[in-house]
């Protein structure tokens, strides 16, 4: 389910929370007991979260069950509050937070990027932290006979993108790590801290001709083959092997 039709904000954190809560009542109603309740209710609040436009939002929506709870002055042993935590991190483990936490590519971002970064039919395309898989969907739309390999960190995640992105490859493993030799095209929506990274990799593994596209951080020291901005805000920016420097 994606929050993002239901309205404007903040009516999607609204029924994330109502979500969560009847998750809760349900599972206390069938005998689970308040810890599994507690835990079930979380993770339906972490998991609508992902389906929200940014980090702060997604932020709030996570942590909307929990609080209100805690406010509720409920009976829980003093432990099960590390559950929320617990959900957290199994979604986007601590040494993950040097890379883009949870930020999915928007629906339509990727729009027109065929037409400035031409690929033959069958090509490699990858997504370096594909989270929960929406930058994969955004590749598919864009490049509907490509092959599309993603690769993200968290496991949670992972199962989440392979559900979503059937007809992708998603691996769990460090986007730093791998070898962007194989594919004609990485995509990435990072974090302006991480594109330094990026230019030198770029530069470093891309095959000839092949392409870096980098969703709203332009790379610094490189020349874009192209810029584009279907959506409002969000600049894509293309680059092509060759023309990057280290």
């Amino acid at each position: 389910m994606s929050l993002r039709a239901v309205g404007v904000w903040p009516l999607p954190a609204l029924l994330a929370w109502l979500l969560a809560w009847v998750a809760y009542l349900a599972a206390g109603g069938l005998g689970l007991g308040p810890v599994p309740a507690l835990a079930l209710a979380t993770a339906t609040g972490a998991a609508l979260a992902l389906t929200v436009g940014t980090r702060w939002r997604r932020l709030l929506v996570a942590a909307g069950f929990p609080l209100s709870l805690a406010a509720s002055g409920a009976a829980l042993p003093g432990w099960a509050w590390l559950l929320p935590l617990a959900v957290l991190l199994l979604l986007y483990p601590l040494r993950n937070w040097r890379d883009a936490p949870l930020y999915p590519t928007p629906r339509g971002a990727l729009a027109g990027l065929h037409e400035v970064a031409p690929l033959p039919p069958q090509a490699r395309l990858l997504d370096g932290g594909c989270g929960a898989g929406d930058g994969l969907l955004a590749l598919r739309a864009a490049y509907p006979q490509a092959e599309l390999v993603g690769i993200e960190s968290s496991t949670a995640l992972v199962w989440a993108a392979r559900l979503r992105c059937r007809d992708a490859r998603v691996i769990r493993g460090d986007l730093w790590a791998a070898d962007w030799s194989a594919y004609d095209l990485v995509y990435l929506f990072q974090r302006p801290e991480s594109m330094p990274a990026a230019l030198a990799k770029a530069a470093r593994e891309l095959r000839p001709g092949g392409w870096l596209v980098s969703l709203e951080f332009e790379v610094p020291g490189a020349r874009p083959h192209a810029r584009i901005e279907p959506v409002a805000g969000q600049p894509v920016w293309v680059y092509r092997a060759g023309a990057l420097s280290r």
